[in-house]
């Protein structure tokens, strides 16, 4: 078995779970700044580890814990307060520290919170740190001598030095005068950064979700509940929308009509910009199983080829460095631009869309519909125990269904990570037909799972 499936407290994306619930205390969290701060303790210098954070309530009590744990095996330790997760990592690499973390649970409800690891090249812990760190949680760890104990500081220009980075990735010669546009930061962790910059741009903003109060971090706002975005938009008569999550490291757009734009068009618009300026690495686009086939076509059109990666933003940039590809990403509006940033960012994701705004003089709408996706449904069943999958009944009706999406469609059919779910995914020109297989598939992996 591999360590993922023995994994305790780390998950796909660090550990997160419910604040005050095993993984998620105070006391884990200490432990967690001790295991990580030994594991980093590499040579004679001083160690130095950056912190942020989202918003949320319980992002005290955490930081606190892990500078406690930090500082206990000899770290020193600087906080940025709330700053997105790019930013974290950003300052990570510009700081030369050994280690970055960002306390936040994305786009979780504020009850949720989760540690983030970055190894001192900005890029999210690879399997075999976060192993050894997840090994050392159960053992009693050394703890640096008195003159040895590691000093707590806080940056007072963190927000400023991402600002001025954000800005560095819209090209210069362009501009946001005139431009109205509506930001709504989820009341996480970009609510003062994200309208500052767009604003330092030129730009008119109006900004929501900027007014958080430790609870309201995505409680209706934020990339995954774009309404307040779209009636913003609308009312304000606004160029374009931009949303946020928690921590900012995804984006989802609203053209001018209040329509929404998911991530695969906004990606078939950055990869196919970049293809035809030339700065396209390795001829393709890296995206997920669940991005559209939509998507596959029209970049197809373009002589791009798309790489598909597992779901998470992780699987992505990982295939994105084993292929050399410079843009990839989710249909959730995770946006990796590996020339810029280490991980999704969804600021400057926003700010290469908004270039294409500009350089265009096309209405958003226009701009950001480049291709009709095919009619997608995903369903999902649930199961108690056992491997359904592995029943006959089940793969003879997913072979039925391949069979009848032949060459018009995709099927996909996959094992939740987080729940005792599996998801069943299909798309195809016939959305009817689409339904059918889906429901086929659904019935056959219930009666197996029954």
């Amino acid at each position: 078995m591999s360590s993922k499936h023995t994994r305790r407290y780390f998950g796909t994306d660090g550990i997160r779970g419910l604040t005050n619930s095993e993984p998620m205390t105070a006391a884990i969290a200490m432990k967690v700044g001790q295991a990580a701060g030994r594991h980093f303790l590499r040579g004679s210098h001083k160690h130095r580890v950056v912190i942020g954070k989202d918003t949320r309530l319980s992002g005290y009590m955490m930081e606190s814990a892990l500078v406690a744990g930090f500082t206990s095996v000899g770290m020193d330790v600087t906080l940025l307060g709330p700053m997105p997760t790019p930013a974290v990592a950003m300052i990570t690499r510009s700081m030369r520290a050994d280690l970055g973390v960002m306390i936040s649970a994305s786009h979780n409800p504020f009850h949720d919170n989760g540690i983030k690891l970055f190894g001192p090249d900005g890029y999210k812990l690879s399997d075999a740190d976060e192993a050894a760190i997840e090994a050392m949680l159960d053992e009693e760890i050394p703890l640096a001598e008195p003159r040895a104990i590691g000093r707590a500081r806080r940056i007072d220009d963190a927000q400023g030095r991402y600002i001025h980075f954000a800005k560095a990735t819209f090209p210069e010669h362009l501009r946001l005068d005139g431009l109205k546009i509506v930001i709504d930061c989820a009341h996480g962790a970009a609510y003062k950064v994200a309208p500052a910059a767009l604003w330092e741009l030129g730009a008119e903003v109006i900004a929501i979700g900027v007014a958080p109060d430790g609870f309201n971090v995505n409680d209706k706002v934020g990339s995954t509940h774009p309404k307040a975005l779209q009636l913003k938009v609308l009312e304000s008569g606004a160029d374009i929308g931009i949303a946020l999550d928690g921590d900012a490291d995804r984006l989802i757009v609203v053209d001018e009509r209040g329509q929404v734009v998911d991530g695969d068009q906004l990606m078939a618009l950055i990869a196919s910009r970049a293809a035809e300026a030339g700065t396209l690495k390795g001829g393709a686009l890296v995206a997920t199983v669940m991005s559209n086939l939509g998507l596959e076509r029209f970049l197809a059109g373009k002589g791009i080829a798309l790489h598909r990666a597992a779901v998470g933003d992780r699987h992505v940039l990982e295939l994105m460095r084993d292929r050399g590809c410079n843009v990839g990403g989710e249909q959730s509006g995770h946006i990796i631009l590996s020339d810029h940033a280490t991980t999704g960012d969804g600021l400057v994701a926003a700010l290469q869309v908004l270039a294409a705004l500009v350089g265009s003089g096309k209405p958003a709408s226009e701009l950001l519909h480049l291709f009709d996706p095919l009619p997608q449904l995903l369903k999902n069943v649930r199961f108690k125990g056992g491997a359904p999958l592995e029943a006959d009944s089940v793969k003879a009706a997913i072979a039925a269904g391949e069979a009848r999406l032949a060459g018009q469609g995709r099927l996909l059919i996959r094992k939740s990570g987080t729940e005792p779910l599996i998801r069943v995914m299909a798309e195809g020109e016939d959305k009817v037909l689409v339904g059918r297989v889906v429901d086929d598939i659904c019935a056959a992996v219930a009666a197996a799972a029954a």
